[in-house]
């Protein structure tokens, strides 16, 4: 595996699966820098980063907001001279049946999973097109599988799995890796969708949500692999889960 330390930004980095990748790669000695809308939780995991004796900037973010995005590429390139890793991570889970009509939370679902994903690459595919670089791109099972209440996430998730292999087929010197986490300990279920529903995604999490650390694990192995190797896609399920 590689040891060269490396420029990773991950968004939706306040808390949850973000939070702990940040934690995961800095203690592997990479510069991580943090985004995230929450600013006071995300100077919360930067500052312990830092205590920790990694290295860490916590920059405010909007993934849904174009400027934003490219407004934290641009000020990680200017600090940095470089951007290595780009980790798409932030993402909403409001479920629901389609018959609901809760269509507000439709557009945010694919306003943050879908555009948000799209505007972090438009972002770094100027930097990363001639000297190359990494993208990550968190997805879910849910974009493998489709179940009643998940029809707009899962849209979501499948199509962040589409971009990112047509990514890989336009650019040869881009790595471009999928990760599709099942159930994990995150505040992804912690608001929005039909109450009913999100009480029963509830209960199935806490009989099968796996550590966080788990993806991280997972996001870290997709980086530190060789440049000439490209982790396309990693699928994380606990066991206990059928099918």
């Amino acid at each position: 595996m590689s040891t060269v330390s490396k420029v990773v930004l991950i968004t939706g980095a306040s808390s949850g699966i973000g939070a702990v990748t940040a934690r995961r790669l800095a203690a592997a000695g990479h510069t991580v820098v943090l985004g995230a809308r929450r600013a006071d939780r995300l100077a919360e995991v930067a500052d312990k980063i830092k205590a920790d004796g990694g290295e860490a900037r916590a920059l405010r973010l909007d993934v849904t907001d174009r400027d934003s995005v490219a407004e934290f590429v641009a000020t990680a390139h200017d600090r940095h001279g470089r951007v290595d890793v780009l980790v798409n991570n932030a993402g909403v889970m409001p479920l629901s049946r389609l018959d609901a009509l809760r269509v507000d939370e439709w557009q945010q679902t694919i306003d943050v999973n879908l555009t948000g994903t799209l505007n972090g690459i438009a972002a770094v595919l100027p930097l990363m097109s001639e000297r190359g670089g990494h993208i990550v791109n968190v997805s879910s099972t849910l974009g493998l599988e489709i179940v009643a209440t998940s029809a707009v996430y899962s849209a979501t998730k499948a199509a962040v799995r589409a971009l990112s292999e047509g990514l890989r087929k336009e650019h040869q010197n881009i790595r471009v890796s999928v990760i599709s986490p099942s159930f994990t300990e995150s505040e992804l279920l912690g608001s929005g969708g039909d109450p009913a529903t999100m009480a029963w995604v509830q209960d199935m999490a806490g009989k099968l949500n796996m550590p966080t650390e788990v993806v991280a694990d997972a996001i870290a192995y997709a980086i530190d692999q060789p440049a000439a190797i490209d982790v396309s896609e990693i699928v994380v399920r606990p066991v206990a889960q059928a099918g």
